[in-house]
């Protein structure tokens, strides 16, 4: 094991006794776009042989949108929810959802969703695409769909270990920033920060990130 990967491990906690569960709760944030890329391709070209052009945009820019709306609504009330689960379970499930990721903001290996999560998401999303939609424009949606799951990720993780160059990145940085460090009940939108303004969970201009996680 190299020098950079102890310094990784030494950054992200353990979370389960379990050698296996644990190594796979970690991931590197360059998976989502080397596994997904090749299936959004795929996706798309498949849609090609019976589709044009505008159809598939079309398709396409409705999963993006679709996406947007997951990662508001699900860090929203999925994330920062502790649901009545059975045995007491409910405090545990959401420490290891997301919970963990507010104690330790900047654990480099649990910023981006580990395949074993984002894989079922991807597979509800295509059965509730097929079931709304049919099956010739879910494969351009799913493809939409992926697409922004994959930016979000690389967003997310960009936020806490990039430096950002323009005055979008250091808007974008900022309000995740404020997410972490100011207030948690606002600021849902990590790449997709429009839903906090439309839904009234935006920061108010001029707002800093304290220095203390939360």
């Amino acid at each position: 094991m190299t020098a950079i990967e102890n310094e990784a491990l030494d950054a992200s906690p353990r979370l389960f006794e379990s050698d296996l569960l644990d190594k796979y709760s970690r991931v590197h944030h360059l998976t989502p776009p080397l596994v997904y890329g090749p299936i959004i391709l795929w996706l798309l070209a498949y849609a090609s042989n019976y589709a044009s052009a505008g159809y598939i945009l079309l398709a396409f820019v409705a999963g993006y949108i679709a996406w947007t709306l997951t990662e508001y609504f699900g860090h929203r009330f999925l994330f920062h929810t502790v649901f009545p689960l059975p045995f007491g379970l409910g405090p545990r499930f959401q420490f290891l959802i997301h919970g963990v990721h507010h104690i330790y903001p900047s654990d480099p290996l649990r910023l981006v969703m580990p395949p074993l999560l984002s894989t079922p998401i991807m597979l509800i999303a295509l059965s509730l695409i097929r079931l709304v939609f049919g099956g010739d424009f879910a494969w351009p949606m799913l493809a939409g769909f992926i697409a922004g799951y994959v930016l979000y990720d690389c967003v997310h993780y960009w936020t806490h270990h990039g430096q950002p160059r323009s005055k979008l990145g250091h808007l974008v940085r900022r309000l995740h920033m404020l997410h972490h460090f100011r207030d948690p009940e606002r600021g849902f939108g990590v790449h997709a920060i429009w839903w906090d303004y439309v839904f009234g969970t935006n920061y108010e201009k001029g707002q800093t990130p304290g220095s203390r996680a939360l």
